[in-house]
């Protein structure tokens, strides 16, 4: 199995690879036309990326590509509709680096509270400001807001629990009980979180009731610009802002009005305008304002992360090539057209299941899904296929004896 990286990857996970029996290349940092180059020269059976975009023309450069591994939580920097039109598999590594993004998310609330990154700035220019970097807050009492309650949300609250923080969060997981009373959740909503973090309906809710908020949602069309004017609106005046997801989850020109009139200090560690390589000029004056942190998008880069990404790029390789299944996945259709179920009991033996399918095809019957289900010993197995149209019972029967190791082909509806 051939495997194009096309971004670094650890030297110890890519021998892993080698030791599973694959020919690995490793060209960190193609992109554009260098990476359809790439994939028509090498011709990969398999594509890992990180930061590098994947798009129509990479996909297709390659026929034999069967899948696509984001060493990442997301996977909007690739075609995923492209890649599924043309039967290729595109799977992540979600939650690998939950705890490196909560770190930089706790570590920028921190800086804002204490104005690290001022106090730091003025040493380094000689100057001596103690009465003013002596006015701080602190954390403890205070509430943090964590809009989107996933893995790295939880992780959040975690560490802000352990700082002596109030915790209130909403995240669309969280779903509506008909008796709020009877499960202690407040506004109608189950409480399926840690004891002690209180549930609100909305991202404004949140936005309200915290002196802290901080966004870790994914960019999806229902996301973008969920923090817009309502949101900051919101806010407390002097509020922290906290936003190490994405920059389509923000509404920048929301926030520039709501640092300017409210007093808002955010920490960014993503924002319109990122470079798209390592390296590169920025244009976003947002960083430049008074109150305004910025990072340089590194919420996943610690070591222990990369090695724990590294490490699910290895499993969901290995799972594919040892079983045809793919962990992670995100372009495998949940529900099947089929409305049928076909189980065809036989010997597993040379040619059942292809008389099986001929007979389908007879038909003019499209098979959606099938799986051979082999019972102890290896003698016996069953294969269940899914099917959009019924086969009649002279088709049923027509099955049972297309082959001598045939026992039985039965039909019923998927319910």
């Amino acid at each position: 199995m051939q495997i194009l990286i096309a971004d670094k990857f650890p030297e110890s996970r890519r021998k892993a690879l080698i030791d599973a029996g694959c020919t690995v290349v490793s060209e960190p940092g193609l992109k554009g036309d260098a990476l359809v180059g790439a994939m028509e020269a090498h011709t990969p059976d398999i594509l890992v990326v990180r930061s590098t975009k994947v798009p129509e023309e990479a996909i297709a450069a390659h026929p034999g590509l069967s899948l696509i591994v984001r060493a990442g939580a997301g996977y909007d920097t690739i075609d995923v509709d492209a890649a599924s039109r043309r039967s290729v598999y595109v799977a992540n590594c979600p939650g690998m680096n939950s705890a490196a993004v909560a770190e930089l998310a706790f570590g920028l609330i921190l800086s804002l509270d204490r104005r690290i990154p001022d106090n730091v700035a003025d040493l380094r220019s000689g100057v001596w400001n103690k009465g003013e970097y002596s006015k701080a807050e602190g954390l403890y009492g205070k509430t943090l807001g964590i809009v989107g309650f996933g893995r790295i949300g939880r992780e959040l609250a975690a560490r802000a629990r352990a700082f002596g923080m109030n915790v209130v969060t909403w995240s669309r997981s969280l779903r509506p009980v008909s008796n709020p009373a009877s499960t202690g959740a407040p506004h109608g909503l189950r409480a399926s979180v840690p004891d002690g973090i209180t549930v609100l309906e909305t991202p404004e809710a949140v936005a309200a009731a915290a002196d802290i908020v901080s966004l870790h949602v994914a960019a999806t069309p229902e996301t973008r610009g969920i923090a817009g004017t309502a949101f900051f609106d919101a806010m407390k005046p002097g509020a922290y802002f906290i936003n190490t997801s994405r920059a389509e989850t923000v509404d920048e020109a929301a926030l520039r009005r709501a640092v300017a009139d409210k007093g808002i200090r955010a920490g960014l560690d993503v924002f319109t305008g990122e470079p798209a390589g390592k390296d590169g000029a920025v244009e976003n004056d947002i960083l430049s304002l008074p109150g305004v942190y910025g990072t340089h998008h590194i919420g996943a880069s610690t070591e222990q992360a990369q090695l724990a990404v590294a490490d699910e790029v290895v499993r969901i390789i290995t799972t594919y090539l040892s079983t045809g299944q793919v962990p992670n996945v995100v372009n495998r259709m949940e529900q099947t057209p089929a409305r049928y179920l076909v189980s065809v009991h036989h010997r597993n033996r040379v040619g059942v299941l292809a008389s099986v399918l001929h007979v389908i095809k007879e038909h003019q019957i499209n098979v959606d899904s099938m799986e051979n289900v082999l019972f102890h010993g290896g003698d016996g197995a069953c294969a269940n296929i899914q099917i959009e149209s019924p086969l009649t019972a002279d088709a049923l029967a027509a099955i049972t004896a297309a082959h001598g190791d045939i026992f039985s082909a039965t039909m019923h509806e998927i319910p």
